[in-house]
């Protein structure tokens, strides 16, 4: 009777923390869509398409380190709810400055909104994925881990959908509310969860921030479990940027401008990776977790290779769902790897790593492969990267082996 009491408790906590970030995400989706679709039309201009990129990206990787060690120092609940509530605060300002302002003062007010709103996620994320080993037992967390990941693929497919529908029927202010109402509404239920905070040992709580800061960073080095998953998942997002960031111009170079071609592409790529995720929330992966990455990096690296190759388009779409399908498993095995192996104390500077890793692979593999594809046809370097990540795949096995499995100390 104990052990259910116990179960509920947990599967209650977990799925008030799942829903209230979900909630929040969703209007912070919907928001950032709308913002860039404002500017972009407002400017017609790729120089301002390029700040505003960078206003939503560069911010949280710089801020991921920091949040990283701030999630360890001080209660991961509350850092949750400031960080929530202060971009709502931002998009509060932005609000009152489309009431009193012009467009020519706007567009730059909007770059600016971005980046504090990046730096927000730079802060809440490393706590968010620190505080789900807290609250879910470590046997479920693969399974936890997949459904929120099939979760945030649903917001990001509804989320451009939600914006189009809203700034159709309604101004742009009042689309604006919908981060506020949605950040209030995640706090709420936030505020019903338990979450204790973690107690640091003594030399830590006596240690400065940029002192935690250089511990944290040097046990991502010297563990090589955690070294070894980091530095996959980086060259993960590296290499899945042609097959899964430059599809739109290679329909468009393959196929020709067809927004119905683009439409099912982009409906296949979201579905994939839905029900990757819930595949894995059934399955819960392979008991060597290791095993679980690797099924994953080949299967997308065999895949992508096969979407190189593919000059149909229905066989081009069928491989691009295949594709899809793998990357939240290769994700989600890791971050449950990572979540497994750090040490409670350091889970929200790990965190910080991989929040910055993801934040920085991704612009540096589109500022190299966006231009090289003006040169070198984008079905070549889709076959080539996913020949990398078949070669990845074999070296994290081969590497990895049982030790990413061993508990945390």
């Amino acid at each position: 009777m104990l052990k259910t009491k116990e179960s509920q408790t947990w599967r209650q906590n977990a799925a008030l923390f799942m829903l209230s970030q979900s909630i929040s995400l969703l209007g912070s989706s919907i928001v950032q869509m709308a913002i860039i679709w404002r500017v972009t039309l407002d400017t017609s201009s790729g120089v301002w398409a390029m700040l505003l990129t960078f206003s939503s990206t560069l911010p949280q990787m710089i801020l991921s380190f920091f949040g990283g060690v701030w999630a360890d120092r001080y209660p991961r609940k509350r850092l949750i709810i400031l960080a929530d509530a202060g971009i709502a605060a931002a998009t509060i300002v932005l609000i009152f400055a489309f009431l009193t302002w012009d467009t020519a003062r706007l567009i730059p007010l909007m770059v600016i909104i971005s980046a504090l709103r990046s730096l927000g996620t730079g802060i809440q994320s490393p706590a968010v994925s620190a505080a789900i080993p807290q609250l879910v037992p470590e046997k479920h967390l693969m399974r936890y881990n997949g459904i929120n990941g099939s979760v945030t693929s649903v917001i990001q497919f509804a989320a451009p959908a939600a914006a189009a529908a809203l700034l159709a029927v309604g101004p742009f202010h009042w689309l604006l509310m919908i981060d506020v109402a949605t950040a209030i509404a995640g706090i709420l239920i936030l505020s019903f969860v338990k979450l204790e905070s973690v107690k640091l040992k003594r030399t830590e709580q006596k240690s400065t921030f940029f002192a935690e800061l250089k511990a944290g960073i040097s046990y991502a080095a010297e563990d090589r479990p955690v070294r070894r998953l980091l530095l996959s998942y980086g060259a993960f997002i590296f290499l899945a940027v042609p097959s899964g960031f430059l599809v739109v111009l290679m329909i468009e170079r393959t196929f020709g401008d067809n927004y119905t071609f683009l439409t099912i592409a982009e409906m296949l790529g979201s579905l994939g990776m839905v029900l990757g995720g819930l595949l894995l929330g059934a399955w819960g992966g392979f008991k060597n977790r290791n095993k679980t990455l690797l099924f994953g990096l080949l299967c997308y690296g065999a895949f992508s290779i096969a979407l190189g190759m593919s000059y149909t388009f229905w066989l081009f779409a069928a491989f691009l769902f295949l594709a899809s399908f793998f990357i939240p498993i290769v994700m989600t095995a890791t971050t449950t790897m990572l979540q497994e192996r750090a040490p409670e104390e350091k889970q929200g500077r790990v965190f910080g790593l991989f929040g910055a890793i993801y934040s920085g692979f991704l612009p540096l593999g589109m500022a190299l492969f966006g231009p090289l594809a003006d040169v070198v046809e984008i079905q070549s370097m889709v076959i080539v990267c996913g020949g990398l990540l078949l070669l990845l795949g074999l070296m994290s096995f081969r590497k990895g082996g049982q030790e990413t499995d061993r508990p945390r100390m």
